[in-house]
């Protein structure tokens, strides 16, 4: 639900901001729908993988020390912050060791962690986020703190709406840790370089969203990670 222009947070008061807004306004429906989509969708996905999600426990937490869920704290809705679940794929104090974003081959990322992100398996106990409110299954990916701080006044939009599991700049972003292999700096490189261009296709999402380009996406998704 959309907060009315003059209560959102001040970082939000600009005119690029209130142009997306404007366009929000407008889909309403569009807006209760997905959520009532949310619920629903992650009522079912979590009966039907409830055995799945625990074999995937089971494998994280007798393969490498540590605890089964990594939780990280992200920025969702009107600048809210909240502890995205994601099964463990890294070593314990990863974020202490190296950049907040992974590269290829980062020698951080688990022998179990490599086959859950190939598949994006690791992202499965995100479906509690969805059912909480914090998160929807399509929308800007989350990002943390450190990152946000660095937003112009347009990327605030992408705040206007729930963070997503999935979005078109996943899918068009989905070898990003290949693109950032030969970096010397990741933290630059992905601040200056790769966050602008997957904030394009975010602010392009929240021009053309809708119930119907939700499920697209959605389905979109489930090719890329089944046949790429």
């Amino acid at each position: 639900m959309l907060l009315p222009f003059d209560e959102l947070p001040e970082e939000f008061k600009n005119e690029a901001v209130k142009k997306y807004y404007d366009l929000l306004k407008l889909k309403k429906r569009s807006i209760f729908f997905k959520r009532v989509l949310d619920i629903v969708l992650s009522l079912i996905l979590l009966v039907i993988l409830i055995i799945p999600i625990i074999i995937l426990s089971f494998a994280v937490k007798f393969t490498s020390r540590g605890p089964i869920l990594y939780k990280q704290e992200r920025v969702t809705t009107y600048n809210r912050h909240f502890f995205i679940y994601k099964f463990r794929t890294m070593v314990v104090n990863a974020d202490k060791i190296g950049s907040l974003v992974t590269s290829k081959d980062d020698p951080r990322v688990t022998g179990i962690g490599k086959f859950l992100r190939k598949y994006r398996l690791d992202e499965l106990p995100q479906i509690v986020n969805v059912l909480k409110g914090d998160m929807s299954f399509v929308g800007t990916r989350p990002e943390v703190p450190k990152y946000v701080d660095k937003y112009t006044p347009a990327m605030y939009a992408t705040l206007l709406m729930p963070a997503g599991i999935t979005s078109l700049a996943s899918i068009k972003f989905k070898n990003e840790e290949r693109m950032l292999e030969s970096s010397n700096s990741v933290d630059e490189d992905y601040i200056g370089i790769i966050l602008p261009k997957k904030m394009h296709y975010n602010l392009l999402y929240l021009k053309t969203f809708g119930f119907r380009n939700d499920i697209y996406l959605m389905v979109k998704t489930i090719k890329e990670v089944a046949f790429h």
